[in-house]
């Protein structure tokens, strides 16, 4: 499923940084979900096994059916914990990510207001994947509280160190592949190999022929993965190229 880390001095770098993350938030997730994310980070630091039994542990895995939340589904799963994969279903969703969420057994909720609030940000030429980001994780936060879940996975990257896993008033969210400080060419691994790499949204299509100075936001994004080293190179620059192409 995973791998460990290796020799990589980064990333085991971050690995060690994450479980003084883990160890702030121990009270609040139980011993059993404690145990099988210890055991998910010391396996990647030493290769040592684990029990991957159900835990009965239920997170709400936000769920875009992307590579990253993909990825993210099978490792929590792989690990023992009950996930339920819930789908903000967006006006700019095809049909054919509604049918992978589908197919994952995904839970589809709404955001009230949804277009009109992402709308409005376009007129004015402003950014829209932070706000976007935030209603999205805001309904499927509400989702776990409604359902008495306790814990909330996301597909992210980027958030290391102790915004990998931490406390947010009544949850615990847990940004899996940073958690784990996992690279995207694990995670297209992870999910079978193959996996185009581009940027899906036809709101932000919309957004750059309106606002074209809005590209270098997305630019700047891949730009910190690669730093990060979520991204090589030339995934880098295959993204870029599709940004700059809209």
């Amino acid at each position: 499923m995973i791998r460990p880390a290796g020799d990589d001095f980064v990333k085991r770098y971050r690995l060690r940084y994450n479980l003084e993350a883990l160890e702030r938030v121990r009270g609040e997730i139980g011993e059993r979900a404690y145990s099988s994310l210890r055991a998910l980070l010391e396996y990647r630091l030493s290769g040592k096994d684990f029990d991957r039994s159900p835990s009965g542990v239920r997170v709400a895995l936000a769920f875009s059916a992307g590579s990253d939340s993909t990825a993210s589904l099978k490792i929590l799963r792989w690990t023992g914990f009950d996930v339920v994969p819930v789908t903000v279903k967006l006006p700019q969703m095809g049909e054919k990510v509604v049918e992978k969420a589908r197919k994952a057994g995904a839970v589809f909720v709404e955001v009230p207001n949804y277009l009109e609030v992402i709308t409005a940000q376009m007129e004015k030429g402003a950014p829209i994947c932070g706000r976007c980001h935030s209603m999205v994780m805001k309904a499927v936060e509400d989702y776990a509280r409604s359902r008495g879940i306790k814990m909330v996975a996301s597909g992210d990257l980027l958030s290391s160190g102790l915004i990998s896993i931490y406390r947010e008033g009544d949850l615990v969210i847990l940004n899996l592949p940073a958690f784990l400080a996992l690279d995207k060419a694990e995670l297209i691994d992870v999910i079978g190999g193959s996996y185009k790499l581009s940027f899906g949204c036809p709101l932000l299509w919309e957004l750059f022929r309106k606002a074209p100075s809005t590209k270098r936001l997305s630019i700047q994004r891949v730009l910190r993965e690669t730093r990060a080293r979520a991204l090589t190179p030339g995934m880098a620059a295959e993204l870029i190229g599709d940004i700059l192409s809209r």
